[in-house]
């Protein structure tokens, strides 16, 4: 649930204290069940600093606001807004080509981050193509859902589903496909397509028209198009620069950690560092949880610690929590430490970064999870069966508000005697110390 970033770093930094940053990124979408990374840019190196994407696809997106322009991201990674920063796709992530160049078109029109996006982005030739079937592969699937099951997944119908389960069933066709032989790829691309439409005889597949836009993407797409495995190793072992991995879905999205089956189809816990880039597992440095001061989900599926009232409405408000891909208000409550626990037991976070600690200055007292019972007895885990986590009732302790505006806050010495004990109270429990406090009001205005 908590968001995963690895920092791979050649020399290792030393934490700093925890301090309170001015918040340029507009951190909407880190803490919560649909989680896209976030990259704090860099400092300046000798060499362009790479900043990769590793698994998932348009499904999840997030907002970034730079010196006040609002940039809306869903495959780019972020740090491409830094002129000194080369962006990376990687082999986990699913690229839908037509939706890569709306999104770059769209937000180059809004400020200057963007200028020359297509010659500072690479994209692994391993990475898997998402085709518009896809999509409606997706829409079909979910109607069928709820119509024999009773209820649907509550997918972005973004088609990510349906391309993972292609590549896992080793029928996907791929980048390099895609930059090879277009009149093999054209008969691929119909043999899946012929695929889909015998599961799904209602389908419409408009096959000619897909494979002449995909034509036109080739000359389009090929020069960013770089062998991924070694691209990340020549960063590795090249000059000295600083990697900062993004992912595109929270820890409780993870097809295998997560909320199952309410979950996302690829693997964003930091071990889709691994597979998602081709790159060691010795080389992952610092991994910070990216957390919300409070928890927020978008989508179906079990939320413990949800406040079905006038606080979760409040919170909602509050913190601007609309899903940046699908528009759909976030789901809020009390921060789940036992839901930061799991993640920090799978992830293993050197660090947290604490975000939109000012949307809990209105609050006379803030809960904070600290327990699941089921059927009245405690438990010491995570369920992983929904029906069981459905049962969950989360045992709160309950802390004084700080009743007063943070969003000028500078320093931690500056936060309300009881903000800094809330903070604290949270590196106690988790025994993980909280590096970063960003501040959303004082980002917006």
């Amino acid at each position: 649930m908590a968001s995963v970033r690895g920092l791979l770093l050649d020399d290792q930094q030393t934490r700093n204290k925890t301090v309170v940053i001015r918040l340029k990124q507009r951190l909407n979408k880190v803490f919560e069940l649909n989680f896209h990374f976030l990259s704090l840019f860099p400092s300046p190196s000798p060499s362009p600093s790479p900043s990769p994407s590793l698994q998932g696809g348009n499904n999840a997106g997030h907002t970034v606001v730079v010196d006040s322009v609002e940039y809306d991201f869903h495959l780019l990674p972020s740090g491409i807004i830094n002129p000194k920063v080369t962006a990376f796709i990687g082999n986990g992530v699913v690229i839908h080509l037509p939706g890569l160049f709306e999104e770059a078109e769209k937000n180059a029109l809004k400020g200057k981050g963007l200028k020359d996006w297509d010659k500072r982005l690479i994209i692994s030739d391993r990475a898997h193509i998402v085709f518009d079937f896809h999509q409606a592969v997706d829409r079909v699937q979910e109607q069928l859902r709820k119509e024999q099951v009773g209820g649907n997944l509550g997918t972005t119908k973004k088609g990510i589903g349906p391309v993972y389960s292609a590549k896992a069933a080793r029928s996907g066709l791929r980048i390099c496909d895609l930059m090879s032989d277009f009149t093999q790829f054209s008969q691929r691309y119909k043999v899946l397509a012929q695929q889909y439409k015998s599961m799904y005889p209602t389908l419409e597949i408009d096959v000619e028209g897909e494979l002449l836009r995909l034509k036109d993407y080739v000359q389009r797409v090929k020069p960013m198009v770089r062998d991924g495995v070694h691209f990340m190793y020549e960063a590795l072992h090249g000059p000295p620069k600083k990697i900062l991995v993004e992912g595109a879905n929270a820890a409780l999205l993870d097809i295998d950690f997560g909320t199952y089956p309410f979950v996302t189809s690829s693997n964003c816990t930091v071990g889709g560092v691994c597979t998602g880039l081709g790159m060691p597992p010795r080389n992952v440095g610092e991994v910070y949880g990216v957390v919300k001061a409070y928890t927020t989900r978008v989508g179906i599926g079990a939320f413990p610690s949800e406040q079905c009232n006038e606080i979760g409405e409040l919170l909602q408000t509050r913190g601007k929590e609309v899903g940046v891909t699908t528009g759909r208000k976030r789901r809020c409550g009390w921060l789940d430490l036992v839901l930061i626990k799991y993640a920090h037991m799978i992830n293993g976070f050197t660090a947290l970064a604490l975000t939109k600690l000012d949307i809990l200055d209105v609050m006379d007292e803030i809960k904070v999870g600290v327990a699941y019972k089921v059927d009245n007895q405690s438990i010491p885990h995570f369920p992983a069966n929904q029906e069981v986590l459905h049962r969950v009732e989360v045992q709160y302790e309950t802390l004084p508000g700080w009743k007063s505006d943070t969003s000028a806050a500078r320093t931690f010495e500056e936060l309300p005697e009881n903000a800094q004990n809330y903070v604290h109270y949270i590196e106690e429990h988790l025994r993980v110390p909280i590096t970063h406090i960003f501040i959303l009001l004082s980002a917006i205005s």
